[in-house]
């Protein structure tokens, strides 16, 4: 075995794998740039390099850098994780060449599945069904659209080296294709350095099934069974679960064995990943090899009981597989959810900013966290924004189900805005809970995930019945805290360092103020005999029995016990009611003034902080409502920025590759006359 891993990656893949390392008793040695010096995966590792400045280009995506940080620290081997340099023939080969063994396949097995378009190709000739498309050398423009027409619509745009999501495009007709091509290449070539695209014709509703293989320098090739990841948002995943609900037990071993056929057919070595797309009718068509180990990795790890990382680490020392096909044995049911910074109400734009606090469920032997930040980590704007991973395991699907939705709750972030109530209402939709989603659903239906959401679809219950009943649990729970003090070494309670408007010699409630949704309710909290009355302007609640333990909140109010899950922060207090949560911001009790609204209507601003990469418009051009009007990228994503209105630009404050804060003035339009 290595005494010395470099993890040539960041985030939570390089400290997944440190974790594995410690446990071994090998020695971790990170790398970072200059936006990650202080990244928890630098914390974590035995020693960590610097290897440039904070954009992938400058840094991570550097195998000069890297090399030299491995051979400054004396590594043995390089891991290279996910994403960056994982999927780089070349960058094998130069690990190899400078006498370090490449935790992964080879450069030469990397040339053949590293390109989607030369896969395809290859598996097509070993009698793979693949997806009827175009994958040649010709990238000309019109000699693509040529192609396209022959294809047929609709079809994908690919990006023929990467993965992730990135750089592809659903194309539904003539008229869109060019556009769709311009777009899908800038983004390949920003993320893999390659703008090489192949066309596929798009199967409409289909289900995406992975097979996870391993082989080793022994010769021998084995699959871990599937996973799907048919829940997906623009081709990225935001759930993955083993085994599908959709394989019969025929059809997993035919994908299995096709699976095991296309490592052999390429000698493969190490962890792998064979995707399938499957239409309705059962029909599965290759997709490509992911020549790397995968973000859902830990799904197969806890069907399976295995530890996939020690296997790469033992295959690339050259032992042999630890087990033949007949002795990988699956159990029990496994689901995955990535929790990250980003605002689904804003169509998913990533978030960056500093974690003020964070709270992830207490690990156990059916809750797993992966994460990458801890509390006071920044999430910068350079990288992926993934904050942890979810992973639950249970005896089967409902009860895994019904694991994670306990374990979401239990979570909260305190700091960017993250997607944690988009994966609650995603766990318990119908399309997820009976196992029948495809690729395409969030997609089309996403009005159903976003969004304020009905607490009663009976309409029962009205809005300020529920304000009321949460400012009633929110009193509650408040009143347990432990009051002010008046100086660090003094533990006596001082009602100066309370502002809740009390005043001498009177008996009148407390104030207490909260903000939901951007309203604000001012309440009036009185004790009457052995219960809490609390008042709005136009009714109140009783709340009786009120207590806190372990973080639930227990009560009666008006009668009705209720419990909720509580979390209480400097500001914040959240109430989860088991289906929902519920974020109060406590506000002062008295301030003078109101904010007021200002209007937008004249002008197009950053929705965070990021690069501009095309501009679409000129100073004096008309343009017209929802019209694009510049690219920006940001976190590995293209975002474009629209017209809030028809008019004339009068002004642009940025250029192409300029770097822009959150909330800059990009465009401004004349006066609406």
């Amino acid at each position: 075995m290595f005494e010395s891993v470099l993890i040539a990656n960041r985030g939570e893949i390089a400290c997944r794998v440190i974790r594995t390392c410690r446990r071994l008793g090998i020695r971790s040695i990170a790398v970072y740039s200059e936006a990650d010096a202080n990244a928890l995966h630098v914390r974590q590792a035995d020693e960590a390099w610097p290897i440039g400045a904070s954009r992938p280009q400058e840094s991570y995506l550097l195998p000069e850098a890297i090399l030299k940080a491995a051979q400054r620290s004396r590594a043995r081997a390089i891991h290279p994780g996910y994403g960056f340099l994982s999927e780089n023939a070349d960058f094998a080969d130069a690990v190899a060449a400078a006498g370090m063994a490449f935790i992964g396949p080879s450069g030469a097995s990397m040339r053949k599945m590293g390109s989607k378009a030369g896969a395809k190709d290859l598996m097509q000739a070993a009698g793979v069904p693949v997806v009827p498309g175009y994958t040649g050398a010709e990238q000309a423009p019109e000699a693509l659209l040529s192609a396209a027409d022959s294809v047929g619509y609709p079809l994908m745009i690919k990006a023929a080296h990467g993965g992730g999501g990135k750089g592809m495009r659903i194309v539904r007709s003539r008229e869109e294709f060019l556009p769709n091509l311009e777009s899908c290449q800038r983004e390949a070539r920003n993320a893999f350095g390659r703008d090489r695209v192949l066309l596929e014709r798009y199967i409409e509703q289909p289900r995406h099934i992975e097979i996870q293989i391993f082989g080793d320098t022994h010769g021998n090739v084995i699959h871990l069974g599937e996973r799907e990841c048919s829940a997906q948002r623009r081709y990225q995943k935001v759930l993955e679960e083993s085994p599908s609900t959709f394989l019969t037990p025929e059809l997993r071993a035919r994908m299995g064995a096709a699976a095991v056929a296309a490592g052999r057919a390429i000698d493969y070595v190490n962890a792998g990943t064979v995707e399938f797309i499957v239409a309705p009718d059962g029909g599965f068509y290759f997709m490509e090899i992911n020549t790397r180990l995968q973000v859902e990795h830990p799904v197969t790890e806890m069907v399976t009981g295995l530890e996939l990382v020690e296997w790469q680490l033992r295959v690339a020392a050259g032992e042999p597989l630890p087990l033949q096909q007949e002795q990988v044995a699956m159990r029990g049911h496994a689901i995955e959810v990535r929790l990250y910074a980003e605002d689904p109400d804003r169509g998913f734009l990533p978030a960056s900013g500093r974690i003020d606090a964070l709270r992830l469920p207490a690990p156990s032997a059916g809750v797993r966290v992966d994460a990458g930040v801890e509390v006071g980590d920044t999430v910068s704007i350079f990288y992926d924004p993934m904050i942890a991973k979810l992973i639950v395991h249970a005896a089967d699907r409902r009860s895994a189900l019904a694991r994670l939705a306990n374990a979401l709750a239990a979570s909260e972030v305190v700091g960017p805005r993250t997607n944690l109530a988009f994966l609650e209402r995603l766990i318990r939709h119908p399309v997820v809970v009976e196992g029948r989603i495809d690729t395409g659903y969030l997609d089309r239906h996403l009005d159903q995930f976003v969004g304020e959401e009905e607490s009663d679809t009976s309409g029962s219950v009205t809005p300020s019945t529920r304000m009321r009943t949460l400012a009633a649990g929110a009193a509650a729970a408040l009143a347990t805290e432990k009051p002010a003090v008046n100086a660090a070494n003094d533990d006596r309670p001082s009602p100066w360092a309370i502002a809740d408007g009390w005043r001498i010699g009177h008996d009148d409630p407390r104030r207490l103020s909260l903000g939901l949704l951007g309203e604000r309710y001012d309440l009036a909290v009185a004790i009457e005999a052995n219960a809490t009355r609390v008042a709005t302007d136009d009714a109140s609640a009783l709340v009786e029995g009120a207590r806190v333990d372990a973080g639930w909140l227990s009560a009666r109010i008006d009668g009705s016990a209720l419990r909720w899950r509580v979390q209480v922060f400097d500001d914040l207090l959240v109430l989860h009611d088991g289906v929902r949560r519920h974020r109060l911001q406590r506000l002062p009790a008295y301030q003078h003034g109101s904010a007021v609204a200002v209007g937008v209507g004249d002008k197009v601003t950053a929705p965070m902080p990021g690069r501009v990469v095309l501009l679409r418009v000129a100073v004096g051009d008309v343009v017209a409502q929802d019209q694009d009007l510049l690219v920006m990228e940001a976190m590995k994503m293209e975002l474009a920025l629209k017209a809030p209105r028809a008019g004339k630009i009068e002004s642009i404050g940025a250029s192409v590759g300029d770097f822009v804060e959150a909330d800059a003035v990009l465009v401004r339009l004349a006066p609406a006359t």
